[in-house]
């Protein structure tokens, strides 16, 4: 891990660890946050314990996540102990949601910062070296009447932190995170996101096509655009409305970028359009996320999703004819409150009539200040939320083997991320001497336009462009494959 530094500065010395949980969107902000950081001349470590700065970026959605940071912390609170100059900070969600409660458990923490405020990290951190006393940004006030097609048409605080991005610390710009929306309007009754990330707000769609060329300036071969319910973007620009199929055209349009991803969709407000610009935008890729949450009608309801189990099949149907060979991920909540076995019968008709490439399943566990915790009972018992979140992982792992089996034998386009998990590993163990030579190190992973996994071997010259890849076996998350030769295979570009 490295930073692009312009200048050395007398901060040279001072190092980082900004530890990730939860979703691609925090995933970015931490990107953003230490390219902030490395400007002021931080440098990134993997070891909390020679940090100079502790950032834990977190989630809220879940009880277990938010068990992990506090787990954290207290590994952290015996360092500064011996390391008092050290600072401390929980940013995004948990930092917002649930700010009075790190204060009181964990009064080590120096920095406190929603994630609508991750613009400030530099004045804040400069606050907390200046005065040794607990800074703290969040936005736990914001109003929801302004209407949401003059929201769009407001300051955003936090967009000059996008605009500003440069080369990620890493310096792996293959592949970038783009956000197009902040926030949610839906309220869902169990999710905590409309609270932490306040309401919609679509960025301007010039703004998101500039920062897009900026990356593929950089080298940038492929985007996923980010919003809570991207699908739902919608923009005021010179009288005419910009919906996400239009921002899909403009961005398409931008020389260097070769593959287009978006998540996380939201199937009440998924329309045709979308789904012209996936078959006609050779950019965009057919790999749709379509969160369903239940198969259930009566949990649905609770759950206040807004669309019945028909609608969803009716929009899957839908997607397939007019998006040929498009794979499909999907989310599930089991043990929502008042979920029967019938109703659990009904998901896992829902997942093996639609034959999911792949789906993230997670036990309910309720959060504090949602509508469900409010008003509906956490009435599942854990030892059946187990068994049924077990159902599904069994039911997934055999689609899921499914899906891959029926790739053996295709050529599948793979853009080359670098060696894989296990090359990895093997190339330390030569390193160490361990062993003289490992028959796994030369092995590339990468993914193809459905988002499936493809290991194959092929020297690091490839890392970085795009080949054609004959797939030769399959596991539940993965492809095994070969590169494709013969006459008329042009298997790398």
């Amino acid at each position: 891990m490295f930073c692009r530094l312009t200048r050395v500065t007398h901060s040279m010395s001072k190092r980082v660890y900004l530890e990730t949980m939860g979703c691609q969107m925090n995933k970015l902000d931490s990107e953003l946050v230490l390219g902030q950081l490395c400007r002021l001349g931080y440098a990134p470590t993997d070891d909390f314990r020679r940090a100079d700065l502790v950032l834990l970026n977190t989630c809220s959605v879940r009880q277990h996540a938010e068990d992990k940071v506090y787990s954290r912390l207290g590994e952290v609170a015996r360092i500064k102990r011996e390391r008092p100059e050290m600072v401390v900070g929980v940013i995004g969600c948990m930092a917002e949601r649930d700010h009075q409660g790190i204060q009181r458990k964990a009064p080590h923490v120096d920095l406190l910062c929603g994630p609508g405020n991750l613009n400030q990290i530099g004045d804040l951190l400069a606050e907390v070296l200046d005065t040794r006393q607990r800074a703290i940004a969040l936005e736990h006030d914001r109003s929801r009447r302004t209407p949401k097609d003059r929201r769009t048409l407001e300051h955003d605080s936090i967009e000059s932190l996008d605009l500003s991005r440069t080369a990620p610390p890493d310096g792996n710009v293959l592949q970038a995170y783009v956000r197009v929306q902040r926030g949610c309007d839906k309220f869902c009754t169990y999710c905590v996101v409309p609270y932490t990330r306040g309401p919609e707000r679509s960025r301007p769609p010039a703004n998101i096509v500039d920062e897009v060329r900026k990356l593929a300036d950089m080298g940038t071969r492929e985007v996923t655009l980010l919003g809570q319910t991207v699908n739902s973007y919608l923009y005021a620009e010179n009288g005419r409305t910009v919906r996400f199929a239009d921002l899909l055209e403009r961005v398409h349009e931008v020389g260097g970028i070769e593959r287009i991803r978006f998540v996380t969709s939201y199937p009440g407000d998924f329309t045709d359009d979308i789904l012209q610009a996936m078959r006609d935008l050779p950019k965009v890729c057919e790999y749709l996320s379509l969160p369903a949450q239940s198969g259930s009608n009566a949990v649905l309801r609770r759950m206040r999703r807004d669309y019945t189990a028909e609608q969803y099949l009716e929009l899957v149907d839908k997607a397939r004819r007019m998006v040929p060979g498009i794979s499909l991920s999907s989310d599930f909540i089991v043990g929502f409150s008042g979920e029967t076995e019938e109703d659990h019968q009904a998901t896992l008709a829902l997942i093996e009539r639609i034959r999911y490439k792949n789906i993230f399943m997670f036990k309910y566990s309720n959060r504090p200040n949602t509508k469900a915790d409010r008003v509906l009972p956490d009435d599942v018992p854990y030892r059946v939320k187990q068994r049924r979140h077990s159902e599904l992982m069994a039911l997934q792992h055999r689609l899921s083997i499914e899906h891959h089996r029926a790739m053996i034998g295709r050529r599948v386009e793979v853009l080359v991320e670098g060696p894989s998990k296990p090359a990895l590993k093997a190339r330390q163990a030569v390193e160490a001497g361990k062993v003289k030579t490992s028959r796994r190190a030369d092995q590339l992973t990468g993914h193809t336009r459905g988002d499936e996994i493809v290991v194959f071997a092929g020297p690091d010259s490839l890392i970085g462009r795009f080949v054609t890849v004959e797939v030769t076996d399959a596991s539940p998350l993965t492809l095994q494959g070969m590169l494709a030769g013969g006459p008329g295979v042009s298997p790398i570009r």
